[in-house]
């Protein structure tokens, strides 16, 4: 092969195209990975999921020293919030974690190639760099892996100054006095939480008569209590108009969708955060063919090919959810395929974690699921209330949610709110991977004390009606 020739080029450095490379190089392949923005990892690790992560702990180090620290006999004096210190510390996890994307492509011999990449032939990639020099990459194969953009709404217009969108509410500059957020979803909620801890008053306007709408509604519902309980605000089941500047604040105009009555809001910053779209924008597809659907994703097959046969996607441009680890298992998956292997991604086992404090799990189907398909279930829950390392640590709002099939006992889905709920949610996700049933992991030894034991108990109240220890 000559320089500029591959076995596979992947168009989007992201989680799905960055980690499906290093898995096409270790089984043999001579892979090129074309990324337009001049780091690797993403919207997730540049500008998603790790900053916000990253803000997040800072932010729950905060709130807990201002106002849980003193019921474990700890008081501190004059606690103030260095806004550059802690942008900066997020900025070194982002910066510290793109290189080691680096290290790994070397470490594998996987080509990196910045620049923004388009689809010119069925066998052709031509790279467009920042001076405007284009190269064309020769390949056998190509996977589409641009992942995903902001949505936006109409008459609401995003400067990332006081209309941020996610990217923008992740590095302003002072601490706001007030925040809208447009959207009840995982963004809008987490970077809510972010800002409502270092002091900002946060109202949430929402267009549905809920938050998270694809949660379990339970367990929605008790995610709101909680966020209200912390001072957050939510305006549900109100439509957007419009957004406006005045001085040194944003005008939000707002309707009801129940009764149609306006309303006028006002804050000093504005986050839009009312999900994401594909990003397939000037990719070529339309070049060589390759179909999109109703909501432009594009149309794959079970084994993520489009209708061009050497042409494939994975992440956020196909169908399912949008998330960093989705795009992740494809990115392998498609590897394994394209070389010749079984892959494969159990969609029916894909968790979602919400990243405010409680945290907020979730894998398999919702109860409004089950009966929507007429699926016959049983219910096994306990709180962490009755959790002994949750009264030991002063944190025991939540609890967990098991479904089960009332004939097999067949895990469905589980749903945990409460700490480290994210952590927690893996051995569920294990469990319904290989077909567990609720008296499986009811049977499996748990270390006491811990959280976990909360799964186990739930689990026993599911498969026998009964838990241990509530």
């Amino acid at each position: 092969m000559t320089e500029n020739t591959f076995d596979t080029v992947f168009i989007g450095g992201g989680p799905g195209g960055y980690v499906g490379a290093i898995k096409m190089a270790q089984l043999g392949h001579k892979v090129a990975v074309v990324e337009m923005r001049k780091t690797l990892g993403g919207t997730c690790l540049n500008v998603g999921c790790i900053p916000s992560k990253a803000l997040l702990d800072s932010s729950h180090k905060y709130e807990e020293l201002m106002h849980s620290f003193k019921n474990h006999g700890i008081h501190a004096k004059d606690v103030s919030v260095n806004l550059s210190e802690m942008m900066a510390r997020k900025d070194k996890v982002v910066g510290d974690l793109t290189k080691g994307i680096q290290g790994l492509f070397t470490k594998n011999k996987v080509t990196y190639i910045n620049g923004f990449g388009s689809i010119k032939s069925q066998s052709e990639v031509e790279v467009k760099a920042e001076d405007s020099k284009t190269s064309v990459l020769q390949t056998k194969n190509i996977i589409i892996s641009t992942g995903s953009d902001i949505a936006r709404i109409p008459n609401v217009e995003i400067d990332e100054k006081t209309i941020v969108s996610s990217t923008g509410a992740l590095a302003l500059g002072k601490i706001p006095s007030s925040l809208i957020v447009i959207g009840g979803g995982y963004i809008g909620l987490e970077m809510g939480s972010v800002w409502k801890r270092l002091g900002t008053k946060v109202t949430v306007v929402e267009f549905l008569d809920r938050i998270t709408p694809s949660m379990d509604s339970e367990i929605a519902k008790q995610l709101q209590k909680s966020l209200e309980q912390q001072g957050m605000e939510f305006k549900l089941g109100n439509k957007v108009l419009s957004a406006e500047n005045k001085k040194d604040k944003v005008i939000l105009n707002i309707e009801s969708v129940a009764d149609g009555k306006k309303e006028a809001l006002e804050a000093e910053v504005v986050l839009v955060a009312v999900g994401r779209v594909p990003y397939t924008k000037d990719l070529g597809l339309e070049k060589v063919g390759v179909k999109l659907d109703e909501r432009g994703r594009v149309v794959t097959d079970h084994h993520f090919r489009t209708n061009v046969p050497n042409i494939y996607a994975i992440g956020d441009v196909i169908t399912g959810p949008m998330l960093a680890h989705k795009a992740e298992e494809e990115g392998v998956a498609v590897a394994e395929i394209i070389a010749g292997q079984a892959g494969h991604v159990n969609y029916d086992a894909i968790p979602g974690v919400v990243y405010t404090h409680p945290e907020v799990a979730t894998v398999g189907k919702t109860e409004e699921e089950l009966k929507k398909a007429g699926t016959e279930y049983k219910i096994g829950k306990f709180p962490f209330l009755a959790n002994s390392r949750a009264r030991a640590v002063d944190d025991t709002f939540g609890l967990v949610k098991i479904l089960a099939c009332k004939k097999t006992d067949k895990i469905l889905g589980a749903h945990i709110i409460g700490a480290d709920a994210g952590t927690m949610i893996s051995e569920l996700v294990l469990a319904m991977e290989f077909s567990a049933s609720a008296e499986d992991v009811a049977r499996s030894c748990h270390p006491h004390p811990t959280l976990n034991e909360a799964v186990k108990e739930a689990c026993l109240a599911a498969a026998f009606g009964k838990a241990l220890n509530f």
